[in-house]
């Protein structure tokens, strides 16, 4: 999907969205450590190697082959002005053929959530799904009381489509997901949350 030399990335207004780099461990390492009461309510439970380098080395070459391969979008978010390392976006999971889709993740330091950058980055990455990869739909789900994650799908123009049950196991438990989609092309209205 994309050169051999190439550096990819995506930029916004206040933002630059770039791939993981091995050079990243320690800020991300750090972000994730401090942050770990903030995001453990809606994460996975972390491996005891999650923070460790050898854990983020292998990040960053999954990162870097489905990028190649044109089955993902795995992104840190930078702020320009500072380059401060704020959290992750990731487009993964592109299906191909009739689907033309893929599922959108993303986390966030507490310092830096409700300030809009969250959205800022959604927005971009749903916008590259759709014109440069030429996806039909991107999907995302959530817990349903996150109402923040709820609120930024539905202001990034992601609709409501049902609950999926025990769609992944979050903070060491099995936990039904809202889901919601967005479309290219939408000619739905406002749907009705659950």
């Amino acid at each position: 999907m994309f050169g051999r030399g190439e550096k990819f990335q995506i930029q916004t207004e206040r933002l630059v969205l770039r791939p993981p780099q091995h050079s990243d461990f320690r800020i991300w390492s750090k972000l994730r450590f401090d942050n770990k009461s903030f995001l453990a309510p809606w994460d996975p439970l972390w491996a005891e190697d999650h923070l460790m380098r050898k854990s983020f080395t292998n990040r960053v070459y999954w990162a870097q082959r489905v990028i190649k391969n044109g089955n993902g979008c795995p992104l840190l978010l930078l702020r320009q002005t500072d380059q401060a390392l704020m959290g992750a976006v990731t487009l993964d999971n592109v299906r191909r053929g009739p689907a033309q889709a893929g599922t959108l993740g993303y986390w966030i330091g507490e310092p830096y959530a409700r300030h809009g950058y969250m959205r800022e980055a959604v927005n971009a990455v749903v916008s590259y799904a759709f014109r440069t990869l030429k996806l039909s739909r991107v999907e995302a789900a959530c817990l349903p009381e996150n109402q923040p994650s709820r609120g930024l799908l539905e202001s990034c123009g992601f609709k409501y489509e049902g609950v999926a049950q025990s769609y992944l196991q979050i903070a060491g438990r099995w936990r039904s997901h809202v889901l919601y989609a967005s479309i290219r092309h939408d000619r739905r209205g406002k749907t009705e949350t659950g």
